[in-house]
């Protein structure tokens, strides 16, 4: 069986608890089933666990399918009626001079649970133990020695994400890999000791092909909640997305971009960038993925917004964290570079004003550089979200059979805005409020464009 080099590091991590949660076919049962079985077999004891919604579903998604426990272990006996010494369902394993029994448990079921519960286990697995009964999961977590749980792609409100699985971390090596979604929801909870979150793709099965990953997501459609859930591996909690109008028909080349940069003594020429704006979105966790954006677009004469740059990063991938005296510095390289390339100055710059500690060093880097040209202004907030989100969907409708076009575009090289663009959601319990995550480049091509948004979609009124 061929495993990529991150699940073998999963196999090879010691933990007390582990939660495995990502995208759909991204291999994490068939691991799992490997790492568990491992496990059980260095248990000193002889009881062990698995447990989902019913012994059906387990017997069809663990036990008996492709690349499943009888599969990957022939050796392993499953009495899938019990038999005279064990009347619950179960796996026996043979392992030198003893056998072990794993019980197979329904959580759906709370009287047949409860009657199973009153011994110590080594090994537990919980199939989706998001959607467990809570009291299962408090009764034979505290039973066991290992725990593992697999997750499905639930709403993280469920007390089981507070209780249990929010505590659990991602080793170093993946901290990167783990949703700035998922991250906010990990940094609401005490990391625990011994309790290591996970977070996989279709990238990391190595048994996905290409072409297995592009039938996979051309199964579900884009901008819906199960091709959030499915395809991004994200969690339940946002549905709807708020850029729902947002298309291929929004993007465009860096030549096609270009093309109106104002040329001088060409009377031929009969749109070009009038205005250039930018935009800085801040965060400095180095626990979570908090992201630092920078975004750069050009208005043109006739009301065409086009978002021409982008840079992002953040903290928790880098090896020296960033402090706010480095952003100032690498704003300024951004906006230089950027000036150069697309022929216009960005002037006046917006940035974020909850983040007060880098307001200050641009202040300070004014006082110390009197050539720098730039000012940086205050991100102006009280256009409040609705209203943004609003007048965006508005300049990026169109109607071909009118022979209106939009009046919004994004250069192709932005690829984390347009990422955030086809993931940014509705929250399911707030009326017309979007979720908290997803929106670093929202945000900052919204500080860039909110001073100019009279001057956008003028032609198209």
């Amino acid at each position: 069986m061929l495993l990529s080099d991150k699940y073998w590091d999963y196999i090879d991590t010691p933990a007390r608890a582990e939660f495995l949660e990502g995208s759909t076919a991204s291999g994490k049962t068939t691991t799992v089933a490997v790492k568990f079985i491992m496990n059980v077999a260095e248990s000193d004891m002889k009881l062990h666990v698995i447990a989902g919604n019913t012994t059906g579903v387990i017997e069809k998604n663990i036990i008996n399918a492709d690349m499943g426990l009888l599969q990957i272990f022939p050796n392993l006996e499953y009495c899938g009626n019990g038999d005279k010494e064990n009347k619950l369902p179960h796996i026996k394993f043979k392992t030198g001079s003893s056998t072990k029994i794993i019980y197979i448990l329904g959580y759906d079921n709370a009287s047949k649970w409860k009657n199973a519960l009153g011994s110590q286990f080594g090994c537990v697995w919980v199939d989706e133990c998001n959607t467990a009964n809570i009291d299962f999961i408090r009764e034979i977590f505290g039973r066991s020695e290992y725990f593992v749980g697999t997750l499905n792609p639930d709403a993280p409100t469920l007390p089981i994400y507070s209780e249990y699985i929010n505590h659990a971390r991602p080793i170093d090596k993946y901290k990167a890999d783990v949703p700035e979604e998922i991250w906010k929801d990990l940094n609401g909870c005490e990391p625990i000791k011994d309790w290591v979150y996970w977070f996989f793709t279709f990238e990391d099965n190595i048994s996905m092909t290409p072409e297995k990953i592009e039938q996979k997501k051309m199964s579900y459609p884009p901008g819906t909640k199960i091709y959030k859930n499915k395809i991004l591996g994200l969690r339940g909690k946002a549905t709807g997305l708020v850029f729902s109008n947002f298309c291929k028909r929004h993007v465009i080349t860096k030549e096609q971009a270009k093309a109106f940069i104002k040329r001088e003594y060409d009377n031929t020429q009969t749109e070009w960038f009038v205005i250039y704006t930018s935009g800085l979105d801040t965060a400095y966790s180095t626990k979570s993925p908090d992201t630092i954006a920078m975004s750069y677009m050009g208005i043109t004469n006739k009301g065409k917004l086009i978002i021409l740059a982008e840079r992002v990063y953040n903290n928790a991938a880098l090896d020296i964290p960033i402090a706010p005296s480095d952003t100032v510095r690498n704003y300024i390289d951004f906006l230089e570079r950027n000036r150069k390339e697309w022929g216009g100055m960005a002037k006046n710059t917006f940035i974020d004003n909850a983040d007060q500690a880098t307001i200050t060093e641009f202040a300070k880097y004014k006082r110390e550089h009197h050539e720098c040209l730039y000012i940086f202004n205050n991100a102006y907030k009280k256009v409040t979200i609705i209203d943004r989100i609003n007048l965006q969907l508005g300049w990026m409708s169109f109607n071909d059979e009118k022979g209106k076009e939009p009046s919004y575009y994004v250069v192709d090289t932005c690829t984390n805005y347009t990422g955030e663009l086809q993931v940014y959601s509705w929250l399911e319990d707030k009326d017309c409020e979007p979720e908290d995550g997803n929106d670093h480049m929202v945000n900052s091509t919204q500080y860039g464009w909110i001073p100019y948004r009279d001057k956008v979609g003028v032609e198209n009124r």
